[in-house]
C-alpha cells in the first residue's frame, strides 16, 4: 500500500503559512534531501491554495532551472517531476480542465478518495503545504509519515500545521536530521498501538 507523507516547512513556533522565510537558510544538503524526497514519490496531494501558487510557478521552473547542478543532482530534474507527476487537488471551486498538466480534482469525499490512492500500486503520495488537507486527512487517520523540516525562526504569527481543536495524536520519532543551517527534519509516524485513555 502506497504512504501518504505529509513534507512541511514549519518554524519553531509551528507555523506553516507562505514560508518566503526559509529562503535565508537554504543550503545545498537540504535541496539534496528534498530532491530524493521527490524521487521516492510518483505523486502529489495538494489543497487548493498549494495547488494555486505551485501551478502559477512550476510550469515556468524548468527553463529557469537550465542545466544548474547541485551535488549530482539537476533543478531540471526536479522540476521536470513537479511538472510531470500526477496531482491530485483537493477542492469544491476549482473546475477542470485544471491548468497545470496531469492534474485532477478531487471534489467528493476526501477520505474515501485518498484512501483509494493509497490502495493503487506506485511509491509515496507527497503533501507539501496545504494545512486544511492536512487537518481533514489526520482526523481520519490517513497520514502515515510526518516530515517536519523545522527551521531556526520564530515568526509569532501565521497558520501553524496543528491547529487548536485538533485530536491529539501520539506520533513516534522515525528519523531526525540536522543540517549545518540550523534546520533539522524530524520525521514521525502515527502510534497505531496507543490506547485512549
Amino acid at each position: 500500500m502506497r504512504k501518504v507523507i505529509v513534507s512541511e516547512f514549519v518554524s519553531l513556533d509551528g507555523v506553516m503559512e507562505d514560508p518566503s522565510w526559509t529562503f535565508q537558510f537554504l543550503i545545498e544538503e537540504q535541496e539534496k534531501f528534498k530532491f530524493d524526497e521527490l524521487a521516492a514519490s510518483d505523486a502529489l496531494l495538494l489543497g487548493r491554495v498549494t495547488y494555486e501558487g505551485f501551478a502559477a510557478a512550476w510550469p515556468h521552473m524548468t527553463e529557469q532551472a537550465g542545466e544548474r547542478q547541485r551535488s549530482g543532482f539537476s533543478l531540471r530534474e526536479y522540476a521536470d517531476m513537479m511538472n510531470g507527476y500526477p496531482k491530485y487537488v483537493v477542492s469544491t471551486t476549482l473546475e477542470e480542465p485544471l491548468e497545470w498538466n496531469n492534474s485532477t480534482p478531487i471534489t467528493g469525499n476526501v477520505a474515501e478518495e485518498v484512501s483509494r490512492l493509497k490502495r493503487q500500486p506506485g511509491k509515496d503520495i507527497l503533501i507539501f503545504g496545504s494545512g486544511d488537507l492536512v487537518s481533514t486527512l489526520m482526523q481520519h487517520d490517513l497520514i502515515d509519515e510526518y516530515r517536519l523540516m523545522v527551521f531556526p525562526i520564530v515568526l509569532a504569527s501565521g497558520q501553524r500545521l496543528f491547529r487548536d481543536g485538533s485530536d491529539a495524536k501520539v506520533l513516534r520519532l522515525v528519523n531526525a536530521t540536522t543540517f549545518s543551517s540550523g534546520v533539522v527534519v524530524l520525521s514521525y509516524q502515527p502510534d497505531r498501538t496507543e490506547v485512549e485513555a
